[in-house]
């Protein structure tokens, strides 16, 4: 059974982040750029404060009738004491199982207080789709005989 930090491993190294202090333009302006739909939100003493997803700019920007180039992403990011969060020995099926309940999109992984990357439910889908893949091909030689 794969976990968190399996995926970790076989994802691209580098997770987006914006400061608190920047406005929420910034925010959006990055996510189109690098194509994420979350940013961590980090200090520069890389000390994290919580997550912005483009969730919360559609439930706490547009519906509140702010804007995003003078909001502050501090004003609308999910902070850390209510963010869901994940260890790296997380099982994959506990992280679907996070999302689904929560009805999130993405996961913080930290390692005691040491924070070490994000999973999306795209990355927990295709993990579960790769093993469930695996194990149907192992079947399937084993039914047709190859292990013989």
């Amino acid at each position: 059974m794969k976990t968190a930090k399996e995926i970790l491993k076989n994802k691209k190294k580098e997770v987006w982040s914006i400061t608190p202090k920047d406005t929420v333009f910034n925010a959006l302006k990055i996510m189109g750029e690098k194509e994420v739909g979350a940013l961590m939100v980090i200090d520069e003493k890389s000390k994290v404060h919580g997550i912005i997803s483009e969730r919360d700019y559609a439930r706490k920007v547009i519906l509140k009738g702010k804007t995003s180039r003078e909001t502050k992403v501090s004003e609308i990011m999910t902070p850390t004491d209510k963010m869901f969060t994940v260890k790296p020995d997380t099982s994959v099926e506990d992280c679907m199982v996070l999302i689904t309940a929560k009805r999130i999109r993405h996961i913080p992984v930290f390692e005691d207080e040491k924070f070490i990357g994000v999973i999306s439910i795209g990355d927990v889908v295709k993990s579960i789709i790769s093993e469930k893949d695996m194990l149907i091909e192992h079947l399937s030689n084993y039914i047709a005989g190859k292990y013989v």
